[in-house]
């Protein structure tokens, strides 16, 4: 099916940029996933994305999730409520200084909670603490409905926005499709 995007490309120039939101909650932890591990990244990467019709590395092989991740550029940052994994943050390290935030969201039981502000700033210290000098983003209009709100209210401004038409499946690639 063909569907218009629109793509917002947002960046923040200096750490103090930063409007920090911390949540109330005593069991969320936020930790980096230091050894490359496909499984778990595909694991994230689907289940945080399938109903945003995150398409693009479902087709990759374990190899290529290895190659991928097994890079010092990229860093993954999990959030755990209770021991579970709620959601992640993936930074890639880029040419001049530039830290992408390449995905970035919560799995579906944990949105609305308020820990998606608290993650994205956690996300952002790490990203500044890679050496950044600019940190960068984009969200579309088929991310969540707080995606963009919530990285202006960190602190990200717009600097470009595109409209494109996409080719998507009928259904958003949710990891239970197919299942009884």
């Amino acid at each position: 099916m063909q569907v218009e995007v629109t793509t917002w490309y947002l960046e923040m120039l200096n750490s103090a940029q930063l409007r920090p939101k911390l949540s109330g909650y005593g069991d969320l932890e936020i930790r980096q996933a230091v050894v490359p591990c496909p499984d778990f990244s595909r694991f994230l990467y689907a289940s945080v994305g399938g109903q945003w019709y995150w398409c693009d590395r479902l087709s990759w092989s374990r190899d290529r999730w290895l190659t991928y991740l097994d890079r010092p550029q990229i860093q993954t940052w999990v959030a755990y409520r209770a021991g579970t994994p709620a959601g992640y943050g993936e930074l890639e390290a880029q040419p001049e200084g530039n830290v992408e935030i390449v995905y970035f969201g919560l799995l579906p039981q944990f949105i609305g909670q308020g820990l998606g502000g608290h993650l994205l700033t956690v996300t952002v210290q790490q990203a500044w603490a890679m050496g950044a000098r600019r940190v960068w983003v984009h969200t579309c209009s088929l991310d969540g409905p707080y995606a963009y709100k919530n990285y202006g209210a960190r602190g990200f401004t717009l600097y470009d926005t595109r409209v494109t038409t996409q080719d998507l499946p009928e259904v958003s690639p949710d990891p239970w499709q197919g299942l009884a």
